[in-house]
């Protein structure tokens, strides 16, 4: 009896797993069914000899054969004679209706079950030479536009995102925000960016490049750390290295980032980026258009690469060797950037160059000759930094950093301002520590959106004022908004006091620039915008972030305006190769200019900044015009 048991339970159990098989296992038990029920049928006509009214006795085969065709279709026994026929082909057809009403069922819930699965993204992805972005922020839809520019001189270009998010949503959130994706197809996938598994959806073994974004997680840092892990630390991983550029918010995870990423990973600090660009925009009105013509793909860029016709020479010559394109640096062999070099340094072999122009079509020697107006260069003056005063209006957790990157470049005596309302406000002001003692620092909470609170601040004694948004407590739209209202009183402040005042504004939306221009600010830093360039940017070239790091630190060579009248004579017209000239006689890289007075239109919003313009172009400029030069000082 026992053993009776244990084999209908062991019957029981291998039918049940096959039931769990899926629709093929349900669509093979019916075949199985229908099988024997046609055979069955088939056997019981030859056996008993039944045949139609007025027929013949039909054989196993055809027997068969005709319960099949009553299976298949229940009207085809509508013509059958004879009770004992009937009743036979009855059965046949009922177990057919049955069969067939089951095989429907199990095929549309397995077509359901399958489109269901497709709708959640987790099928593998087979693409190669694509870019992979992993999570999901606000950041996601710049970087995606940057991209779409930069493959559009590629073949069949592919992006691959993954997230913890439903496809359907990633998908029709980038159809509503990417007005125009152009010859990119954007795949979507859900997952977890930080597990094996998953990664291996998105294929990261034929990529040519991989974003990691800093998610919209409680711990953004530690989920970007992750899945750098995963990639770089996976047993199945290629030989070859990643080219990886990752969002890291918080600078104490630097280390722990860069020990993880190791040479694959280029690191992209967003709130250290934010606050350096930040703090020069403030001090040099207009700086924020240079940054972002050479952070976008849709203008000027910043390329890498060997030039053979340069070995040898000094690198004075070599800047003076480009018509299109600006020669600003070397990556030696080492793969160290070196911004700014001696004039004198010989180029050497396998070095690379690194220059700015349209694109990397365009890079080609000057084959024309090089006309210099020597005799209007102009000797050095020496410029001495007074004292300055800075007001900040808001706050966030960018604050600390940017008045400690104040503190290093403003002269003894200069005093900080810093004027919020937020909870923690008090409590970061007084951990303040800033290098050197060039700046004292006084604060003030107040309501930055009330025009009686900003009027007892005596804002027109200020040399610069810095807008913050309260991006740390309020959300994107929300922040923005209290920042155009300051912006406004603002302006109402200047306008009565008659006079114009430095202004530089943080915006987190890039689509409330363009409210925010009615305020006439000096400057816009989109803060999110400035990120995704550079992560993109990064994707591109292994050795972007390198460059940023020292174009933005004070030790290395920074991007400077001066008076284009303390190089040249503006009493006649000139072209950019003499400019040029007097920049190298300084020790300096002049690779633009800005204009105040500007013949065509400003169709790309940068202020009348050109950044690589034609040096053989002879123009004249004016007393308020400047020059954009690279420089230790």
């Amino acid at each position: 009896m026992k053993t009776t048991e244990n084999w209908r339970a062991r019957l029981r159990y291998e039918f049940d797993k096959s039931m769990a098989g899926g629709a093929v296992a349900l669509i093979g038990w019916l075949a199985l069914i229908s099988l024997v029920v046609i055979s069955l049928a088939g056997a019981f006509l030859a056996i008993t000899g039944i045949a139609p009214e007025g027929g013949e006795p039909v054989s196993f085969i055809e027997g068969t054969w005709e319960s099949l065709m009553r299976t298949f279709d229940a009207g085809t026994m509508g013509g059958d004679q004879g009770w004992g026929f009937r009743l036979v082909a009855l059965v046949v057809t009922l177990a057919g209706i049955f069969v067939f009403s089951a095989l429907i069922g199990v095929i549309s819930s397995g077509l359901e079950n399958k489109l269901d699965e497709l709708r959640k993204g987790r099928s593998r992805v087979l693409e190669s030479d694509h870019t992979i972005i992993l999570n999901w922020s606000a950041s996601i839809f710049d970087v995606i536009s940057e991209l779409v520019i930069a493959n559009q001189s590629r073949k069949r270009p592919r992006i691959v995102i993954m997230a913890n998010k439903d496809k359907v949503e990633m998908e029709d959130e980038i159809a509503t925000k990417v007005a125009n994706l152009k010859n990119t197809k954007i795949i979507c996938r859900s997952g977890d960016p930080t597990d094996l598994y998953d990664l291996n959806i998105v294929n990261p073994h034929s990529s040519r490049s991989i974003i990691v974004l800093s998610p919209e997680d409680e711990d953004p840092d530690s989920q970007v750390i992750k899945s750098v892990l995963a990639l770089v630390n996976d047993p199945n991983r290629r030989p070859q290295p990643y080219m990886i550029a990752a969002e890291i918010r918080d600078t104490q995870n630097t280390e722990v980032a860069r020990i993880v990423g190791g040479k694959e990973m280029q690191l992209i600090l967003a709130d250290d980026l934010i606050s350096r660009i930040v703090v020069h925009t403030s001090r040099q009105s207009g700086l924020s258009a240079v940054y972002s013509e050479l952070l976008d793909f849709d203008g000027c860029e910043i390329y890498t690469l060997e030039q053979p016709a340069l070995e040898g020479k000094p690198f004075a010559a070599g800047v003076m060797a480009y018509e299109n394109c600006t020669l600003i640096g070397l990556c030696d062999r080492a793969g160290k950037v070196h911004l700014n070099p001696p004039p004198n340094r010989i180029i050497e072999q396998g070095e690379r160059a690194v220059i700015i122009a349209e694109d990397d079509d365009s890079i080609k020697p000057w084959a024309g000759d090089t006309q210099l107006t020597k005799e209007a260069i102009l000797p050095p003056t020496k410029r001495t930094l007074g004292a300055e005063r800075t007001l900040i209006l808001g706050w966030n957790r960018r604050g600390t950093i940017i008045a400690t990157e104040l503190a290093r470049y403003v002269a003894p005596g200069s005093l900080l301002t810093i004027a919020a309302s937020t909870p923690e406000f008090e409590d970061e002001i007084a951990g303040l520590v800033l290098p050197n003692g060039n700046m004292t620092v006084k604060h003030h909470v107040i309501d930055t959106s009330s025009r009686a609170a900003l009027d007892a601040l005596n804002i027109p004694a200020y040399d610069h004022v810095l807008v913050l948004g309260y991006s740390d407590h309020m959300t994107m739209q929300s922040a923005d908004t209290r920042t155009l209202i300051t912006l406004l009183h603002l302006r109402r402040i200047a306008e009565g006091a008659g006079l114009h005042i430095n202004v530089v504004s943080e915006m987190t939306d890039v689509r409330n620039r363009e409210l925010a221009e009615v305020t006439r600010a000096d400057d816009f830093v989109v803060s999110n915008k400035l990120v995704s360039l550079m992560l993109a940017q990064a994707s591109e070239n292994e050795f972007m972030a390198q460059i940023f790091d020292e174009l933005l630190d004070e030790e290395g060579s920074e991007i400077y305006m001066r008076p284009v009248s303390d190089y040249v004579s503006i009493d006649r017209p000139v072209n950019f190769f003499t400019i040029a000239l007097a920049a190298l006689r300084r020790g300096e890289i002049a690779i633009g200019y800005r204009r105040q007075r500007q013949d065509d239109a400003d169709d790309r919003n940068l202020g009348g900044v050109t950044v690589n313009p034609s040096r053989s172009d002879m123009l004249t400029y004016s007393e308020k015009d400047m020059v954009i030069v690279l420089a230790q000082e």
